[in-house]
């Protein structure tokens, strides 16, 4: 098997990654990048020209952008199952919210967070429109089932769940019951907790006072 290797921090969307392959249960190395200098030295932006992680090395394989990761990882290790079978109908919900949250959600939560105004004015134009609008259609993914697959936890959960967790926690997200309760039922998997207690292992050490 080609060696599989994350490039990351510890305090980026490389958690989402870290959590998938813990998922995975398959043999990958970390490579931890801090920012500035380290992400734009040149080896790196050979790799991603954005300077930024994560990015994942398969082999000679090259993959950047989170989501592109998460569905990469879940098609090459099929077996796995964490996509729905490509003849399920279930695949086109799985690729609607993997996206959905890399593109509406991840501009609607990004315009709360800096202030960037987004209103009657101007909704038609972006592709979250309004802010509420975003939220109501992320809702509606969480209400009839355990997970955005029905039954089966897919890696659009690894994705969707951790951005919706993070907006709760910096609160660029309402706290509706349909976020919370989906986000605590992800955070018990063994995996999540894996991910999460070797990720915080590299956090730097708090400064004294």
């Amino acid at each position: 098997m080609s060696s599989l290797t994350l490039f990351t921090n510890p305090q980026s969307r490389g958690r989402i990654v870290r959590w998938l392959l813990e998922e995975l249960n398959v043999p990958y190395q970390v490579k931890v990048l801090q920012y500035g200098p380290e992400m734009k030295a040149a080896d790196f932006l050979a790799l991603n020209p954005m300077g930024k992680v994560p990015v994942i090395t398969h082999g000679d394989i090259v993959v950047t952008e989170t989501a592109a990761i998460c569905a990469y990882l879940a098609d090459f290790f099929a077996e796995k199952q964490l996509a729905p079978a490509i003849n399920s109908p279930e695949r086109a919900t799985y690729y609607r919210w993997l996206f959905f949250t890399a593109g509406p959600l991840e501009m609607a939560t990004s315009a709360k967070a800096f202030g960037w105004r987004l209103d009657e004015d101007n909704a038609a134009s972006v592709g979250c429109g309004r802010y509420v609008d975003t939220l109501d259609a992320l809702e509606t993914a969480l209400t009839a089932s355990p997970y955005l697959c029905g039954e089966q936890f897919t890696a659009a959960d690894v994705y969707v769940g951790s951005h919706i967790e993070w907006g709760l926690w910096f609160n660029t997200l309402e706290p509706r019951p349909a976020f919370k309760d989906y986000v605590q039922r992800l955070q018990t998997r063994a995996a999540a907790i894996r991910a999460t207690k070797l990720d915080d292992a590299l956090l730097p050490e708090p400064t004294p006072a």
